[in-house]
């Protein structure tokens, strides 16, 4: 039978990296298997529901590169996609239920329930339904409907059931008891379906023959599972993956980084780069290696290799992964990337509207000699803002370090003559003057190049010395020694402060 899979998100807000990341393993899952992946949109709850949250999930989806073969953008033999639009499909086969005896109306007030969870508190015993409507007669149901009872729709569970078992796909074999279970709602008494309800009616309808979700929904399989066994339908296989964590151990939160996949996408981070820290939470396809393109995730993904317990997510180490990714990104569309850091310093007031052919060349210089160190483009930002400003910054403490004594102010002097006299203006060149420079005055290198690249950038980190003064310009450097050259005086005749 050809696998088909399924994911059907609630268009009641964006896509959280928890729901992509389930998204993702079921679509890996799918892609291994040669099957087929169905999106179905789950909005039933029409007070949070909207079209606006609906296409921002599509479009998400897309990005990372999760496409599906059938679903409410695709459309497809099984449709329609969305809950809303297949109201008449679950009231027949909850009709099909009552018809069976397997489903019956309730009348039960809620505040007749809410009753009967304060008696099961005060005896210290877990809620379950009492099942007062489970019998009623013809006539008592008549009785209620008089007295302007509206019924909801419970589901029946047979009173002399063994244990339900559930050969999970991750997790092993997981038995339930069944007498553990209450008859419980399918259907709400405006007539809308609940959420156990509505899903085995659509995964049958949709010829779903594999589910793949978060553990947390293993306490509904007994249910849904009963519900099939109802019907007389196979059962689905499913497979619940372990839930997402921080880093902490605790569950996954918004301190954590569980925040919608498009705030990730605005502050640059890659979908390749976000897939693949997917990938790896959860399944270890090969000991000390990190790195893996979609087509050797498709290729070498087993369901079987998935881990039981909760899965990491580890922000840090998915910026590092980013900064991997960008940089190849550098070597392959180097475009791509100049666009990110355009737009991360525009959003810092370092750029006004769009840059031109000669700022972007300027960029994707910068870009070039940044490194490792760009692992978001906000990083340009933080170790290369001295690139977009005309006034830099000085750090207050390095100052006091490294500028102290007039000799400080003599060798940066000495350091703009010489490179003053480069022409070209190119690495070689500029090395050579640094180098030389250091030891005509007697010193080690390490003791020119630290308080030279305080006074052309302002911090004691960064790019390649050499190369970022390439970048800069002579204009620009010249101006800088001569701006650095009056700092250090001034430094040093306040006795080191500044």
């Amino acid at each position: 039978m050809a696998v088909r899979t399924r994911y059907a998100p609630s268009p009641t807000g964006y896509l959280h990296v928890g729901g992509a990341w389930m998204a993702f393993f079921t679509w890996l899952f799918t892609r291994h298997e040669g099957g087929q992946f169905v999106l179905r949109i789950e909005d039933t709850d029409r007070s949070r529901s909207t079209e606006a949250f609906e296409a921002a999930i599509l479009e998400d989806l897309r990005w990372l590169g999760i496409t599906s073969e059938e679903g409410p953008d695709a459309g497809g033999p099984v449709g329609p996609y969305r809950q809303t639009e297949r109201a008449a499909l679950y009231r027949e086969h909850a009709e099909i239920l009552v018809a069976r005896g397997a489903a019956y109306p309730c009348y039960c007030l809620p505040e007749e329930l809410e009753a009967e969870r304060r008696r099961a508190a005060e005896e210290h015993r877990p809620y379950r339904y009492s099942g007062r409507c489970r019998d009623l007669t013809a006539a008592s149901r008549a009785e209620m409907e008089a007295a302007g009872r509206r019924a909801t729709l419970r589901f029946r569970v047979p009173p002399s059931r063994g244990p339900i078992v559930v050969d999970d796909l991750v997790l092993g074999r997981v038995e339930f008891a069944a007498e553990d279970l209450d008859d419980f709602i399918i259907e709400r008494s405006d007539g809308t379906p609940l959420y156990n309800f509505a899903n085995v009616v659509d995964d049958r309808a949709m010829r779903i023959t594999h589910i793949t979700r978060g553990a947390e929904h293993l306490s509904n399989t007994p249910r849904q599972f009963l519900m099939y066994e109802a019907f007389g339908w196979e059962q689905p296989r499913v497979a619940h993956f372990p839930s997402l964590l921080g880093v902490d151990r605790k569950k996954l939160s918004k301190r954590h980084g569980d925040t919608a996949v498009r705030e990730y996408k605005a502050q640059g981070y890659l979908p390749e780069a976000l897939v693949n820290f997917f990938a790896l939470m959860g399944w270890y396809p090969e000991d000390g290696r990190e790195i893996f393109s979609v087509e050797e995730m498709i290729a070498r993904f087993r369901i079987s290799d998935v881990g039981k317990s909760g899965a990491v997510f580890d922000v840090q180490k998915l910026t590092w992964m980013n900064g991997v990714y960008l940089q190849e990104a550098l070597r392959r569309t180097p475009d791509r990337v100049v666009d990110l850091v355009t737009n991360a310093l525009r959003d810092a007031g370092l750029l006004d509207g769009d840059a031109g052919p000669a700022q972007r060349a300027y960029i994707a210089r910068v870009v070039g000699i940044m490194g490792e160190r760009l692992r978001l483009p906000k990083d340009v930002l933080t170790y290369g803002d001295f690139f977009f400003r005309d006034e830099i910054e000085y750090d207050p403490q390095a100052v006091r370090k490294q500028f102290h004594g007039q000799t400080t102010a003599a060798m940066l002097g000495r350091l703009r003559e010489a490179l003053a006299r480069v022409e070209p203006f190119d690495l070689a060149g500029i090395e050579k003057a640094v180098r030389d420079t250091a030891t005509t005055l007697g010193l080690e290198s390490k003791d020119v190049i630290h308080p030279l690249r305080l006074a052309l950038t302002g911090k004691t980190v960064g790019p390649g010395l050499f190369e970022l003064i390439e970048v800069l310009g002579k204009e620009r450097v010249l101006t800088r020694l001569a701006g650095a050259v009056r700092l250090a005086e001034a430094t040093a005749a306040h006795g080191g402060g500044m």
